[in-house]
């Protein structure tokens, strides 16, 4: 999510993709203010710190349980329901958790490089016929013409442009309608009420802001997109999470955090991952694949028919095998070697039982992005204010 939407014109021979610059659709709805929020019934004790009561992800007594599912027929919405079935069903996956987040990947306003809203609107159509209390989350990286102007992409942390990103972003995609029809709140993470909570052992971030609904849920359900990254090597699942820093605090660019992280490793996204993951409740991880991205993700890529939907309980797990899905041995991705270093489980693709379709007969090898260390590129994009 630290990269974002390429433009028209020549790419840069060196740095990251820029923007495309998209239209803003007119007459979008409101998004749902934090009152809307707590009225839908995502209501916890104020101010609880989730660091200290987020998931655990130690050592399980069985091997954690990842689900493959092909997309078949362009079925996607059952091609979901199958994974999450492989998982135990979505009574099992929800089991004690009322209040759920899910957190598509919308790093903006490009269908090419987004979740697609039908994953997103069946799961959470499948959790609220289980009975849970549902809302849609996001913080998109950028959308024209917010913080996108022309070519170039600026960071910003004004409330009225962050706010201006993501209702764009959202009607664009076709989230608003979607949400709408199923009567989920939207949550816009960048702005409104924040809460600072604790991070434990934390890499780089000791506290982290969060927007108060995440510490008002009981589970994280992560939706992204299969793609390469010119930073993380993948983004998936745990990658997903940078979208939980709010740019009233850290920017939308998120150039302040990568800035801050590259003190403890040099992509200045991994470390970040990890902290975000153990402040929050990530509890479920469905990847969309049906459509990934593969070369100069997360945007300038080329897009690849998968056909697949990736679930699993442990966010660590789901990660490991759709990057083996992309050719991706686990040792060849920083996110996931942080993610052992603080006491993350499995360490190897054999400690993981794989329902489904076996790996080997999805799998195909991804072109690689060209990665960069954040230094190569903080001078270069996002590095201006608006």
């Amino acid at each position: 999510m630290s990269l974002s939407e390429k433009g028209p014109g020549k790419k840069p021979e060196r740095g990251p993709a820029i923007p495309k610059t998209c239209g803003i659709g007119h007459g979008q709805p409101r998004l749902l203010t934090r009152r809307d929020f707590l009225e839908a019934g995502l209501k916890t004790a104020a101010g609880l710190a989730v660091g200290a009561s987020a998931l655990s992800y130690a050592a399980p007594a069985s091997k954690p349980v990842v689900g493959i599912v092909r997309v078949r027929e362009d079925n996607i919405p059952r091609a979901v329901e199958e994974a999450v079935d492989l998982l135990g069903g979505i009574a099992e996956v929800t089991r004690g958790r009322e209040r759920i987040m899910l957190k598509p990947n919308l790093v903006s306003p490009s269908r090419d490089a987004t979740t697609k809203p039908e994953v997103v609107k069946t799961l959470a159509t499948l959790m609220r016929s289980a009975g849970k209390d549902v809302v849609i989350g996001e913080g998109s990286a950028a959308a024209p013409p917010f913080n996108v102007r022309g070519q170039e992409v600026f960071r910003t942390s004004k409330p009225e442009l962050l706010d201006g990103i993501q209702k764009s972003t959202f009607y664009i995609l076709g989230y608003t309608a979607m949400a709408k029809s199923l009567g989920v709140p939207l949550v816009n993470l960048h702005t409104g009420d924040m809460v600072e909570v604790d991070v434990p052992g934390g890499f780089a971030f000791k506290k982290l802001s969060l927007h108060r609904s995440l510490t008002e849920i009981d589970l994280l359900c992560s939706v992204p997109m299969m793609k390469t990254h010119q930073l993380a090597h993948v983004t998936l699942g745990m990658k997903n999470l940078i979208g939980l820093y709010p740019g009233t605090v850290y920017n939308a660019v998120r150039w302040d955090m990568h800035d801050h992280a590259s003190k403890v490793e040099p992509s200045g996204t991994a470390v970040a991952i990890i902290d975000m993951v153990r402040a929050n409740k990530l509890g479920l991880v469905v990847v969309d694949a049906s459509t990934a991205m593969e070369g100069e993700g997360p945007s300038n890529g080329t897009l690849v028919k998968m056909g697949l939907i990736i679930a699993g309980t442990n966010p660590l797990a789901a990660d490991m095998v759709a990057a083996r899905c992309m050719g991706f041995e686990p040792h060849e991705v920083p996110t996931f070697q942080w993610a052992n270093k603080a006491g993350m489980t499995p360490t190897r693709l054999d400690e993981i039982e794989v329902r489904g379709e076996a790996i080997e007969r999805v799998a195909r090898p991804f072109a690689r992005p060209r990665v960069y260390a954040w230094k190569e590129i903080r001078d270069v994009w996002g590095n201006k204010e608006i």
